[in-house]
């Protein structure tokens, strides 16, 4: 209840209040006592010291039998100026010896001998000095004042018991408390209405402060003042409307990031300091074929490479390789949040199995290319050189073979280089197709009969057999003839002789398809994923002896593949080799 700043208000003020009047009440009975105290004593100095009084005080009127009642009947005469009224201010008389001559009321033995009143009789009558020192801490006023008068010693004691003071002080009390209790109902209905002003207004914050902690900026605080709390209201709403647009901005970023990454192609795990993972993408738990969790340690997936005390104290990043199953995987281990209890080690994964298998391919088709290159090379040179220095005793049937070997050699680098440069133009973009329209049976029968001639001398049966009415189609003409060629020059080359070869062609609603099959060796099952790679040949030996280069097959590819149709090997029961090719009607782009 008093944490309230309500309440703590209404109790400052009451506080206030109540200090307020007590300091006034205690200065104000402070003030009258001190007043009564210094007028009884004035009033008593301005009595006794009238030279009239004090003639007649100390002038004895002849012979005086009994001077203490003459000095009653003096001073009763200046009972008024004296204020004395035998009540509560009393006169009494008594001699040098201290025995009192004259009391009010006839009872002596109640005379208290005060510090004034012995002065006066031990000091005051050698000195003729009164006592009168005032004292406020005494409940009683007095004043002793020596008198001599016809020989006789006399003290004239005056004794006031401060009734009319403590009436008036108790009077101030009652109006001082009766105006603190109607100061303090006062106060404490004003006191609810400041603070009530006061704290509306910081309720209508604290509750926009905790909308704002709720993420709620809906509303605005309306405060109608102008004053402080006016102005630190509408700061608020400032501040609230800039926290909503950071806030919009921060959540804008940050789905960005997550959508990023998640969907991130790289993988990405962060590590704690204790070396467990605090977070990792879909990428990473692809990479390392593996579900990662919050317990899945780091020594067990990269402590191989680099241990985590080296990654966490790497000055800028670490970059290591590591292998998994088949794939090879690039990481950046880097350092975050370094020197902090709640640090860790970033490790970003990439996978590098495609440039790994591309610089591979890349030295095997440099080695195949200078293979390929050295040996018909090698050949020209060594008949070349046979020629030269066996000039005119070389019988003219070796020395025609030797020239034939040596064109035939000619013809192959030639046919090399030619398919090097095709493959060079499609790497580069520098080769367009060239389309037009062209009966798709007609391009496929042509093929036939340009190699039905290389067939019989194999004694290989050659078959053809067309669906009838086949579209023509869009495309390149020579590339799809340079495509068929080789797809059946391969099954004459690679069967063997008195083998069959059966070529099919018909259409599939948009699409066209050739089939070559033949008997031949075939292919084994585990180079069938490679036989459209670039020099690859399952029977090296035999492809050169055929005249082969290793890259038919996958200038083919190339060809069907810009025409956005399909070469791929099926599947047959017994030897030999099945070969399908399709291709759009309508041309690339166009096919479903």
């Amino acid at each position: 209840m008093l944490r309230s700043l309500h309440m703590k208000l209404v109790m400052i003020m009451v506080l206030l209040i109540m200090s307020l009047m007590m300091v006034v009440g205690a200065f104000l009975i402070n003030s009258v006592a001190a007043f009564y105290l210094e007028d009884f004593y004035s009033q008593m100095a301005d009595v006794f010291q009238d030279p009239l009084l004090h003639h007649d005080l100390a002038t004895p009127a002849g012979e005086e039998e009994n001077g203490a009642e003459q000095l009653s009947l003096v001073l009763d005469a200046y009972a008024g100026e004296l204020g004395v009224d035998n009540r509560n201010r009393k006169l009494y008389i008594l001699d040098g010896n201290g025995v009192c001559l004259v009391s009010p009321d006839g009872d002596a033995a109640q005379l208290e001998y005060t510090e004034n009143l012995t002065f006066a009789l031990t000091t005051g009558l050698e000195t003729n000095e009164a006592g009168d020192e005032s004292n406020l801490a005494l409940d009683y006023m007095d004043v002793a004042i020596p008198i001599s008068r016809g020989g006789e010693d006399y003290v004239i004691y005056i004794l006031d018991n401060k009734a009319t003071s403590s009436e008036l002080t108790n009077q101030m009390l009652i109006l001082i408390i009766e105006a603190l209790i109607f100061g303090l109902v006062i106060s404490i209905l004003l006191s609810f209405l400041l603070s009530k002003t006061m704290v509306t207004p910081i309720q209508s914050l604290t509750e926009g402060a905790m909308r704002v902690a709720e993420r709620d900026f809906s509303k605005k605080i309306k405060v109608p003042s102008q004053d402080e709390i006016g102005v630190l209201t509408d700061t608020f709403n400032d501040m609230a409307g800039q926290l909503q647009d950071t806030l919009r901005q921060v959540e804008n970023e940050r789905n960005k990031l997550d959508t990023l990454f998640l969907h991130m192609t790289d993988g990405v795990v962060a590590f704690s300091r204790g070396g467990l993972v605090i977070h990792s993408n879909p990428a990473a738990n692809r990479m390392l074929r593996r579900r990662l969790g919050p317990e899945t340690a780091y020594e067990e997936l990269f402590g191989e490479v680099a241990p985590l005390s080296q990654a966490l104290e790497a000055p800028d990043h670490l970059e290591e390789e590591l292998r998994v199953r088949d794939s090879f995987l690039q990481l950046l281990m880097a350092p975050f949040d370094r020197g902090r209890a709640g640090g860790g080690v970033l490790v970003v994964l990439h996978d590098v199995t495609e440039q790994r298998k591309n610089e591979e391919l890349r030295r095997e088709f440099v080695a195949n290319v200078s293979h390929e290159l050295r040996t018909p090379l090698t050949n020209i040179r060594s008949y070349a050189e046979t020629l030269i220095d066996n000039a005119g005793e070389v019988p003219p049937e070796m020395e025609k073979r030797f020239l034939n070997v040596i064109l035939n050699e000619s013809d192959r680098m030639t046919h090399i280089v030619q398919d090097l440069l095709t493959l060079s133009r499609f790497d580069s973009e520098r080769d367009e197709l060239k389309l037009s329209r062209f009966p798709f049976g007609e391009a496929v029968k042509d093929i036939y009969n340009a190699v039905y001639m290389e067939a019989q001398r194999h004694n290989h049966t050659l078959t053809l057999d067309l669906e009838p009415d086949l579209p023509e189609i869009l495309a390149d003409r020579e590339r799809v003839l340079q495509v068929i060629m080789n797809i059946v020059s391969n099954s004459i080359k690679y069967t063997p002789d008195g083998g069959h070869i059966d070529i099919y062609a018909g259409r599939k609603r948009d699409r066209v398809w050739m089939i070559v099959d033949d008997d031949g060796i075939g292919i084994p099952e585990e180079d069938r994923p490679r036989i459209f790679e670039r020099f690859y040949r399952v029977d090296k030996a035999r492809s050169r002896q055929s005249g082969g280069t290793g890259l038919g097959l996958s200038i083919a590819k190339e060809i069907v593949e810009r025409h956005q149709g399909r070469i791929v090997l099926l599947n047959k029961d017994g030897p030999g080799l099945m070969i399908r090719l399709d291709l759009n009607i309508e041309g690339p782009g166009d096919g479903k």
